[in-house]
C-alpha cells in the first residue's frame, strides 16, 4: 500500500496563541506556541491532524523537546501534528527581523541560510523535516498556495511525503530522493537517502531544484522556515537542540565559483534550443547550487531559466530569430560566477510560407495518465514542407510511457516530437498525425499545452 502524508500544517486554520516572551514554558495546548530568542524564533506545538495529547519543553536559547505525544495513527493518512520551531509568518504569527517575506528572485534570497541540529528517539512512527513555505503574494497569514518545500533529514516507520518519487538529487552534501504532489498547491519534498541529524544549508540549494524541476517560480515569496517532527505515533524524545535562520547563517564562504563553459547549441527548431555548457566547480564551501541561463536579444541580458545540471531547453521562442545566450553558475551561498563566453542561435523560418500547426486531442484521460491522440500536424505554407518537429513543455511529475507516429524525446521538462520517414513530407494544406500516452501524479488533471510546430 502507497503511505501518503499530507502537508504538515496544510489544514492548520487556527490561530497561534503565543506564551509570554520571557517564558521557556511547556506547551501543552493543541496550537500553543511561544517566542524565544527574544522574538526571533517561534515554537509552535501545533497539533493540527489529531486530539491526542502532546507537550513540547521549550529551550529559550532556541530549542525543544517533545515530552508527551500519545499519538498512534495509522500511516495511510495525515500525522498527528508539527511540532516545530520558525523564522517568518505562519497564520499571522510573525517573528522579529526575519525579513519575511522575501521575493525569490530578489537580490538577498541567495544569502539565506539555516542550520538545525536534532535528537531522535528510537522508537515511534514519524519524519523530522524542515517545511518551507512560498506564496504568490507576500502573504503573512492564512494558507500558502505556492510551493510547500519539504526537507527530511530522517524517518522512523512505513511513511513517505506526498505524491510519487520524481527523481533525485545531490544537494548539500547529501543526496536525496525528490518527490512531488499537489494538495492545492506544490509540495516537493526532499528525503535523504542516509539520515542525518544536522543540516546547514543555503535555503535557494533546495529551491533552485525546485525551480529547475517546474515546480517553484522566483517571482513567488518565502514566507517562513520551519523546522521540526511530523510524529504518527509516539514522538516522545524527538528534539530541536539548535536552529538558526538568517541572512548568511554564519557561513564564511564568500568564494564563487569558476565560470562555466560557453554555452553550445543543438537542435535549434524554430520555437526551441537546447544549451550545454562545462560545468563550473566550488571551492567555498557551500557547494554548487545551480546555473542560471541568461538571454538576449540586443545588448542586455535579463534570467530566463535555472538548471541544477550542464542543460538547458529554451522553448517559446520566435521564428527565424536571432538569440544570444550566457551561463554563470550559483553556489550555496548565493556566490554568483562571472558569466560565460555567449553564443549567437538562430532560430529556423518555420517553414516557408506561414509553417505549420499542432492541433491535440485528449482522447482519454484517467487519475494518473492520459492519451492524446491524435495531434494533427498541418502544413500552412505555401511551399512544401520536408519535415517537422513539434515542441512543447511536460507538466512538472508527468512521464511519456508510449507514442506512435513520431519520433518523441524528453528533456528539460521539454518533448521534442520529430517526424518519422513516412510522414514528414506536407504539401501546402496537407497534414498528418501522431500520440502518446502520459503518466501523471494522483489527483493531477493536466495535460500538455502550448504546443509548438516548426
Amino acid at each position: 500500500m502507497q503511505i501518503i502524508i499530507l502537508a504538515v500544517a496544510a489544514l492548520l486554520g487556527a490561530g497561534l496563541f503565543l506564551a509570554p516572551a520571557q517564558a521557556a514554558p511547556v506547551l501543552c495546548e493543541k496550537w500553543g506556541s511561544t517566542t524565544v530568542q527574544n522574538g526571533r524564533y517561534i515554537v509552535m506545538n501545533n497539533v493540527w491532524g489529531a486530539d491526542t495529547a502532546q507537550c513540547v519543553d521549550v529551550n529559550q536559547n532556541g530549542g525543544f523537546t517533545v515530552t508527551q505525544a500519545d499519538h498512534n495513527k495509522a500511516t495511510n493518512g495525515a500525522p498527528a501534528a508539527y511540532p516545530a520551531i520558525y523564522a517568518g509568518c505562519h497564520y499571522a504569527a510573525c517573528t522579529t527581523g526575519s525579513g519575511l517575506p522575501m521575493q525569490a528572485g530578489s537580490s538577498g534570497f541567495g544569502a539565506l541560510r539555516s542550520s538545525i541540529t536534532m535528537t531522535y528517539p528510537n522508537a515511534g512512527t514519524w519524519d523530522a523535516a524542515y517545511d518551507i513555505w512560498f506564496d504568490p503574494t507576500p502573504r503573512t497569514d492564512g494558507q500558502n498556495t505556492g510551493a510547500e518545500v519539504m526537507i527530511w533529514l530522517n524517518k522512523r516507520g512505513s511513511i513517505q511525503p506526498v505524491g510519487s518519487q520524481v527523481g533525485t538529487a545531490n544537494l548539500a552534501g547529501g543526496t536525496w530522493q525528490v518527490w512531488y504532489g499537489n494538495i492545492g498547491w506544490n509540495v516537493v519534498s526532499y528525503v535523504r537517502t542516509s539520515a542525518t541529524s544536522s543540516l546547514d544549508f543555503a535555503v535557494d540549494t533546495f529551491y533552485s531544484d525546485a525551480i529547475s524541476r517546474g515546480y517553484a517560480q522566483r517571482s513567488w515569496y518565502l514566507t517562513s522556515v520551519q523546522a521540526g517532527f511530523e510524529p504518527w505515533a509516539g514522538g516522545a524524545g524527538l528534539a530541536v537542540g539548535s536552529f538558526s535562520f538568517g541572512s548568511g547563517g554564519g557561513t564564511t564562504d564568500r568564494t564563487p565559483p569558476t565560470t562555466p563553459g560557453a554555452p553550445a547549441a543543438s537542435g535549434t527548431t524554430a520555437g526551441a534550443t537546447t544549451l550545454t555548457w562545462g560545468a563550473s566547480t566550488d571551492t567555498g564551501g557551500s557547494g554548487l547550487a545551480g546555473y542560471d541561463v541568461l538571454r538576449a536579444t540586443g545588448d542586455t541580458f535579463t534570467q530566463v531559466g535555472t538548471s541544477t545540471t550542464t542543460s538547458y531547453t529554451d522553448t517559446g521562442l520566435t521564428p527565424a530569430t536571432t538569440y544570444r545566450y550566457r551561463v554563470r553558475a550559483r553556489d550555496g551561498a548565493g556566490n554568483l560566477s562571472p558569466e560565460s563566453a555567449a553564443v549567437t542561435v538562430t532560430t529556423q523560418n518555420g517553414g516557408g510560407g506561414g509553417g505549420c500547426t499542432a492541433t491535440a486531442t485528449t482522447q482519454n484521460a484517467w487519475n494518473n495518465g492520459y492519451v492524446i491522440q491524435p495531434v494533427t500536424v498541418t502544413n500552412r505554407g505555401t511551399a512544401t514542407l520536408n519535415g517537422w518537429t513539434v515542441t512543447f513543455p511536460l507538466p512538472p511529475g508527468h512521464t511519456i510511457t508510449g507514442s506512435w507516429g513520431a519520433n518523441v524525446s524528453v528533456g528539460g521538462g521539454t518533448v521534442t516530437v520529430r517526424n518519422l520517414p513516412y510522414n514528414g513530407t506536407l504539401a501546402p494544406n496537407a497534414s498528418t498525425t501522431f500520440g502518446f500516452q502520459a503518466s501523471r501524479p494522483d489527483g493531477d488533471t493536466q495535460v500538455p499545452t502550448g504546443y509548438t510546430c516548426a
